[in-house]
């Protein structure tokens, strides 16, 4: 009986799942020609943008860290195409994200650069897991257009 209701609850984590594969990079520069980010960095600050472009595993969350994995460190969550954005002190930072298990990548921010970082849902055990890394910048935008703005916490670290 656990074996089935867990095999449910997978399912239904994944069922809304999509296999979409990207443009080629022609195309997505040619769609987000004139495309404004919806944030752009504050003065001497650099702006992180995690986008998370996959619909799989919508149903769970996956909430974004700065440096910690304490509860004052996180700066919102995204669910299936969705986007957060934050702003970070120039120098060296790291991006964690929280689902079955913690993912993290390292970045190092200059004041006035857009860093994007993409959020990717695998399977779990419980629920679903996930990886992050950085984007190109053409690709996070082609994202960021196409999906909707997550939850914010907080816009400054």
């Amino acid at each position: 009986m656990k074996l089935l209701i867990k095999g449910v609850l997978l399912l239904a984590l994944f069922s809304f799942s999509s296999c979409a594969s990207l443009p080629k990079p022609e195309e997505m520069k040619k769609d987000i020609a004139g495309f404004e980010l919806p944030k752009l960095p504050l003065d001497g600050k650099a702006i992180v943008y995690v986008v998370r472009p996959s619909s799989i595993g919508t149903l769970v969350r996956f909430n974004v860290y700065v440096d910690d994995k304490e509860a004052a460190s996180e700066m919102g969550y995204t669910r299936g195409n969705e986007y957060i954005y934050f702003s970070v002190e120039p120098g060296n930072h790291q991006i964690l994200s929280l689902a079955e298990n913690w993912a993290e990548v390292n970045i190092v921010a200059k004041a006035g650069d857009t860093i994007f970082i993409q959020q990717d849902a695998h399977m779990g055990i419980i629920m679903a897991r996930n990886s992050i890394a950085p984007i190109q910048n053409y690709v996070g935008k082609y994202h960021i257009k196409h999906s909707t703005l997550g939850t914010i916490i907080k816009e400054e670290k």
